[in-house]
């Protein structure tokens, strides 16, 4: 594994540093939040303009044709500045398994309206049971004719209320496990679909999708029918690493401002940066930031050259999303009481916390998912 980056990657990195800084200050970001589309619509056509929706897609498809790591570079870059709207759902989400399982017709339809900016997509998953597992997708898709009828709700649908379209997992078969699943591509201007926002404390767009008899055409399942945990799971897995990839960019946001803050403050006639109980605080965060940068890359690279690892994509996941929180709160800590306002910006971070550990996976499940291989692995258990 070759930890460099190419001079393309950096001038990347250094692109989007400067435009994020420059387009989504931390005044922007708060005023975002409280809008109700949850992000700024110029920004995300410029980001367009960059190539940045279609990084990693084909020429054919509008796509700028980079890999894997590229968009990992990308994702956290993003993830230090918190970028709000719906640029995860749409790409992490929707175009990576578009451009994996849908048809050639699929591919030309879909994927240049995602590179331009043009359309914005989401992923309707998750059940009342708030559950990852394929047991908990119960909603029926029902065959009629040429189509499929879906009837059912999903919760926690990202940026449902500015998507075009819809990834909706149903069930079209009777086994009550990953057989039977099918993955639906779904307009969301059906008047049979209704959405209703629910409030996070992290202050994201997530909302409650209700389908009532929404007629679905044949042509619009991705993949086969009945095969669809195939595709979820690969969803999962991206998905997994690239919410990483955004963690690790907050977390090296805050050890940067914690380190400043250190070094300003000033107690005692000296900066609390020489006090032993603070320089501990940041030496753990440095440890815990390393820790995440490199089982993060190791996963992505694995992606990268085609050998993805579930362990490993499990192991960056689940340490990034501990450490998140542990981060930000010895973050706040050295701040002292500002630290908890919300007039520090730490505080933004620590409010995208519970977020970043439940998409792609909570870190229950991903710790579940790294014990189920070491059981097969290990003779005896």
């Amino acid at each position: 594994m070759d930890f460099g980056f190419s001079e393309q990657q950096v001038m990347l990195r250094t692109t989007a540093r400067d435009f994020l800084t420059r387009e989504y200050p931390k005044t922007r970001i708060r005023a975002v939040f409280q809008e109700e589309k949850g992000y700024d619509p110029k920004v995300w056509r410029d980001m367009a303009e960059l190539g940045w929706q279609g990084l990693v897609l084909p020429a054919e498809y509008e796509g700028t044709e980079a890999g894997f790591l590229d968009l990992v570079i990308l994702f956290e870059e993003m993830g230090r500045n918190i970028v709000p709207g719906p640029f995860f759902s749409t790409v992490a989400h929707c175009s990576l398994p578009l451009l994996e399982f849908g048809t050639a017709e699929q591919k030309s339809r879909f994927l240049p309206p995602i590179a331009s900016g043009e359309d914005i997509w989401t992923l309707a998953l998750i059940e009342e049971s708030a559950s990852y597992s394929p047991a908990e997708i119960n909603m029926p898709a029902v065959a009629t004719g040429d189509s499929y009828v879906l009837s059912g709700s999903k919760i926690f649908v990202a940026d449902a209320h500015v998507a075009n379209y819809m990834l909706v997992a149903a069930r079209t078969g009777k086994s009550s496990g990953a057989g039977g699943i099918t993955l639906f591509i779904v307009e969301t201007k059906d008047p049979g679909i209704k959405i209703e926002q629910m409030p996070t404390m992290a202050g994201d767009r997530q909302f409650r999708v209700t389908f009532d008899k929404v007629s679905v055409p044949k042509g619009n399942i991705l993949g086969h029918v009945g095969k669809g945990w195939e595709i979820v799971d690969f969803i999962l897995q991206r998905a997994a690493v690239l919410k990483c990839a955004e963690i690790s960019g907050a977390c090296q946001a805050v050890l940067d401002m914690t380190s400043a803050y250190a070094k300003e403050r000033i107690q005692f006639d000296r900066p609390i940066g020489s006090f032993q109980a603070v320089q501990v605080k940041l030496a753990d965060m440095v440890i815990d930031v390393d820790a995440i940068q490199y089982l993060l890359y190791l996963a992505a690279w694995e992606i990268s050259i085609g050998k993805p690892s579930k362990i490993h994509i499990s192991a960056a996941k689940a340490k990034a999303a501990d450490a998140f929180q542990t981060i930000c709160i010895e973050g706040m800590t050295a701040h002292g009481a500002i630290g908890f306002t919300e007039d520090c910006d730490l505080g933004f971070y620590y409010r995208r916390v519970r977020e970043a550990e439940f998409t792609g996976g909570n870190t229950s499940l991903h710790l579940e998912k790294i014990a189920e291989v070491q059981a097969n692995l290990l003779p005896g258990v």
